[in-house]
């Protein structure tokens, strides 16, 4: 089942149960959200330790100091 919030239009504002509803499904939302980047941030952290290119695709600023270029 999704559950999604309350919408206010240019026409009609939120009631305040409306709003608090939304603020409910915010709350609970918020501990799956910053899992969902935990898990993001992690994933890219295990292609960096594993391909030495790619750390350098993410910090070109220190391969071409390193090249003798910048």
């Amino acid at each position: 089942m999704v559950v999604t919030g309350f919408k206010a239009t240019r026409a009609r504002r939120l009631a305040s149960a409306e709003k608090e509803a939304n603020r409910v499904l915010a709350a609970g939302r918020v501990p799956v959200e910053r899992g969902f980047a935990h898990l993001k941030n992690w994933r890219i952290l295990t292609k960096l330790r594993t391909d030495p290119a790619r750390a350098t695709h993410h910090a070109p600023g220190k391969q071409r100091h390193r090249a003798g270029i910048g």
